[in-house]
């Protein structure tokens, strides 16, 4: 089985990314888990070029494949925001004060549109300079306020009409057929069989 370093120490993606990766036969293996503490600085200015900084650091620094995703919620009332600053909004530090302030700043705009979108952006770098990305976007709206138990994030404020749920109240199986997550691993795994194909 082929490992796979995954940039991240947030334990919500890991989750989702091994759900889909592992039943391919991959081995994900988590930054901390290969002994990496630092987090390389995010200077990209989309979510892809952030995904590539990630991965080549961990790539660098453990002589194996590194899997990196860098995603955000982009509000319509907002002009895009919080977009690449989806996880350091407003310099809160928790995912409760993030949510509440996104939703202070949605009411400050005035703005009634509350459509959003969740932006998902794949890099995996390989020691031999190969590289494969991935891109998915899942399109919704922000609710009044947070709903449910699960997910992690702005997930419980991330309506999905055609389901009448947030993200925060769907299964994990419902979850990895519609997030922006899954829809950028499904083509990842994708590349990575045709990959396996002609290694």
């Amino acid at each position: 089985m082929e490992k796979i370093i995954c940039a991240t120490h947030n334990s919500g993606k890991l989750r989702e990314i091994r759900s889909v990766l592992e039943p391919l036969g991959y081995t994900v293996v988590s930054a901390s888990d290969a002994g990496l503490t630092d987090e390389p600085e995010e200077t990209g200015v989309t979510f892809a070029e952030n995904a590539r900084i990630k991965a080549e650091a961990v790539m660098k620094a453990t002589g194996l494949p590194a899997l990196a995703d860098d995603s955000g919620l982009c509000v319509r009332a907002l002009g895009g925001e919080p977009g690449v600053y989806s996880a350091r909004y407003g310099g809160m530090e928790d995912d409760p004060g993030r949510i509440d302030l996104l939703l202070r700043n949605i009411s400050a705009s005035g703005e009634s549109n509350r459509e959003a979108s969740f932006i998902c952006a794949l890099c995996c770098l390989f020691p031999d300079g190969e590289e494969i990305t991935a891109y998915g976007e899942c399109k919704g709206e922000i609710s009044d306020a947070p709903r449910g138990e699960g997910g992690f994030g702005y997930d419980p404020v991330f309506l999905l009409p055609e389901l009448g749920a947030t993200m925060a109240e769907l299964t994990m199986e419902q979850k990895n057929r519609i997030s922006h997550r899954a829809k950028a691993l499904a083509i990842f795994a994708q590349k990575m069989k045709e990959r396996n194909k002609w290694s």
